[in-house]
């Protein structure tokens, strides 16, 4: 038997939140059931003891998975199972990462593993929106020390009114896209897509975030206080020495802040640190260094030198790479720097650069999505890399980074909006981004270089668009801060906060912030949002004065799509038995051909690297759909002689019958005298249409001048062809009244 508890949470309307403890996955530290609707979210924490030796920092992992059997599907692929985590469960676990991590105890080291996972999926409702909420539940309800709890909310904007965990079906129609996570006090993590909003309209939704945020956030602490795990573990996983840390304060401090104000590149920068370390731990012998390492290094660190960084720019207004806290780091960009790809750029903002490429495929190049509560394809796709050789490290490449993958989801979301799809756009469309160097928001290059590379290959976006990563250094007690643009590495790592922020000229595309310090007002954060539209202004500026606007026409070299619609009906036709029809177009035109439904018709995509290959498919395609009309002329194949005429092909699959008196003014008795032979091309009127039968009936004669000397043609008895098959003789019978 078990002693469940649960806790309920109201979200307006008829909707609830159910959180569920004691029932299931009793042996973790922590474990709970979230539930709304159908969906139900596990989500478990486990942390050892005691941390591993040497260990000085925090070392999270967070796991999200979906189990295809919450949906009632199959996993794709051989094994018919769930194997590595797709890349949105890989955002969903850094979603709730990124608000956790900040809020251990910093001399808290022990392993902790939060796993959450979806076991029960109501179709219409998003899980990711709850993930949050289940991970800050499991950690509540165990004895872990956490400074939380928290909440995630998804926030959407459906005609003009903003609601919290919109369903799948509203999504469609929203204009708002935001993912918020915050304690009852603090907002810790935004990130989120927008359809051009404004910079206030972006902070209500914050705003109205946090507030069903406290809610969800009062009763987990209701359940910590009703099940007695406010009281957390005691631990000692660090061991201080006052005089220590005063003593490399002293002695490194005033070392450290000439140097961060001596202006020099990154690298020297951090050379001439590391030496001032060095310097100091030469004091010692080998027996107290091993004693003292750590501690020396941590005291370096937060004492010496995230301090002289922040009171150089807070007292001075001067910033390591001597800029103001506005101002942009010089930019420069290039289009079309690779001469065999559909599209180039590279983007330069300081010691940052991105190199990346376009690439135009056909529908059969799309990516394709199964996911438990996703299926179909994405016509536009964006992927980031980030070698080591980008930050100078010498280490091998190993594979695609959980980082990676959320860094070009950001730069994804940033230019989706403005990447023409479906009919406006018959091309799939790959944009990759190589990180060259980096020193400081390689993803906002990314949105950048981007941009410029769409706009190179042609590609017709709706507008430009260009990002900045705004940074925060603040001073707790006095109220001094100050909102940096376009942040270094070193900033970012030693700031209250990394704010990215991408727009058109029109408003905000994307966003993604991570806040590290108590207490973040509104008012600063407005701040931030609107410094950050004079900097992507700026960048803005620099990116069109490389290239104004989409080329004019594709690269010679890219391979044209042709794109038309055609009836539903006919959809069939065009593909044939088994492919048949549609394969034989692509093997004798040389050309690729995809077809698909859309709002009750077909939309066929003719891809092709020659003019005459595609315009040889599109005529066979528009042979075989088209409609026959009366009083049209058509070239036609013979493809049948009878006694009394020929049935000529004048559309692919549509034969008419041209009559023996349908042949000439003058008058035959035998198709022999005609000429005329199976396999002829001939030129056809098209008289008339049966409207009971569909029957075509057509004419040379119509079609030939007269001769006005030659005598009038004998009238002759006509032979109706009624038959069900060509060449079939109508048997004779008596009329019977």
């Amino acid at each position: 038997m078990y002693n469940a508890t649960q806790k309920f949470i109201k979200l307006g309307g008829d909707r609830e939140i159910m959180i569920e403890t004691g029932k299931l996955a009793k042996q973790a530290d922590g474990s709970v059931v979230v539930k709304q609707g159908d969906t139900m979210l596990l989500a478990t924490v486990v942390s050892a003891k005691e941390p591993k030796d040497d260990c000085d920092f925090m070392p999270l992992q967070v796991e999200y998975k979906e189990k295809y059997a919450a949906a009632g599907r199959f996993p794709g692929g051989f094994l018919k199972r769930e194997a590595r985590p797709s890349d949105y469960e890989i955002l969903v676990a850094r979603l709730i990462d990124r608000a956790l991590r900040p809020l251990f105890p910093s001399d808290f080291h022990a392993e902790v593993y939060v796993t959450v996972t979806l076991i029960s999926a109501d179709k219409d409702i998003m899980p990711d929106a709850l993930a949050g909420l289940a991970a800050s539940a499991a950690l509540a309800v165990s004895d872990i020390p956490f400074n939380g709890p928290i909440s995630e909310v998804r926030v959407g904007r459906v005609n003009g009114q903003l609601v919290v965990n919109p369903t799948f079906s509203q999504m469609p129609e929203s204009d708002i896209d935001i993912m918020v996570a915050a304690t009852m006090d603090n907002i810790m993590m935004v990130e989120g897509e927008f359809k051009e909003v404004s910079e206030a309209e972006m902070l209500e939704a914050i705003k109205f975030a946090h507030e069903e945020i406290k809610i969800q956030c009062q009763a987990q602490l209701e359940l910590m206080k009703a099940l007695g795990t406010d009281v957390k573990r005691t631990y000692c996983h660090e061991t201080n020495d006052e005089e220590l840390r005063q003593l490399v304060i002293k002695e490194t401090y005033d070392k450290v802040y000439e140097v961060a104000k001596s202006v020099l590149p990154k690298h020297e920068r951090n050379d001439k640190f590391d030496a001032i370390e060095e310097e100091f731990c030469s004091r010692f012998c080998e027996e107290e260094l091993a004693e003292k390492a750590s501690m020396i290094k941590r005291y370096f660190h937060d004492d010496v030198l995230k301090k002289a960084m922040r009171n150089m720019i807070l007292d001075e207004g001067v910033r390591l790479d001597g800029r103001k806290t506005d101002e942009i780091r010089p930019i420069w960009c290039e289009v079309g720097y690779l001469p065999a790809a559909h599209g180039s750029a590279i983007f330069t903002r300081g010691e940052t650069q991105s190199l990346t490429t376009v690439t135009l495929g056909t529908k059969l190049d799309e990516k394709m999505v199964d996911e438990v509560l996703s299926q179909g394809s994405e016509q536009f796709v964006l992927h980031y890399n980030f070698p080591p050789f980008s930050t100078g490290e010498a280490k091998a490449s190993r594979g695609l980074s959980r980082r990676e993958i959320g860094h070009g989801n950001l730069a994804f979301r940033a230019l989706k909006p403005m990447v023409p799809v479906g009919e406006e756009n018959p091309y799939a469309v790959r944009v990759v981004s190589d990180i060259l160097e980096s020193n400081g928001s390689s993803s906002m290059a990314t949105v950048c270089a981007g941009t410029l590379a769409l706009m190179d290959s042609g590609l017709k976006i709706k507008k430009p668009v260009s990002g900045i990563a705004m940074g925060l250094i603040s001073e707790e007690g006095t109220g001094r801060f100050a909102v940096l643009s376009d942040i270094l590495g070193d900033e970012d790592h030693l700031g209250d906060m990394d704010f990215k922020v991408t727009g058109t000229k029109d408003g905000i595309t994307a966003t993604q912030m991570d806040i590290k310090v108590d207490g973040l007002s509104y008012d600063v954060l407005a701040q931030a949002l609107e410094q950050s539209k004079r900097g992507r202004e700026h960048i803005m500026g620099k990116m069109l004065e490389t290239i104004s606007a989409p080329r004019e026409d594709f690269k010679p070299f890219v391979p044209r799509i042709v794109q038309i619609a055609i009836p539903s009906e006919f959809i069939g036709a065009v593909i044939g038995p088994g492919g048949k029809v549609i394969q034989e177009i692509q093997k004798e035109t040389g050309t690729t051909i995809t077809i698909t439904e859309a709002d009750n018709k077909g939309i066929v995509d003719v891809f092709g690297d020659k003019k005459e290959s595609i315009d040889s498919a599109l005529a066979r395609i528009k042979g075989i759909v088209a409609v026959p009309e009366e009083g049209e002329i058509y070239t036609g194949k013979v493809k049948t002689l009878v006694t009394f005429g020929a049935f000529v092909e004048i559309l692919p699959g549509k034969d008419g019958l041209l009559h023996i008196s349908e042949i000439d003014h003058k008058r035959f008795e035998t198709m022999e005298e005609t000429g005329i032979k199976e396999g002829d091309t001939i030129e056809v009127k098209l008289l008339e249409i049966d409207k009971k039968t569909g029957k075509l009936r057509l004419s040379r004669k119509a079609l030939l001048p007269r001769d006005p000397n030659a005598p009038a043609e004998e009238p002759r008895p006509r032979r109706e062809f009624k038959g069900e098959h060509r060449g079939e003789r109508r048997e004779h019978k008596p009329n019977r009244e």
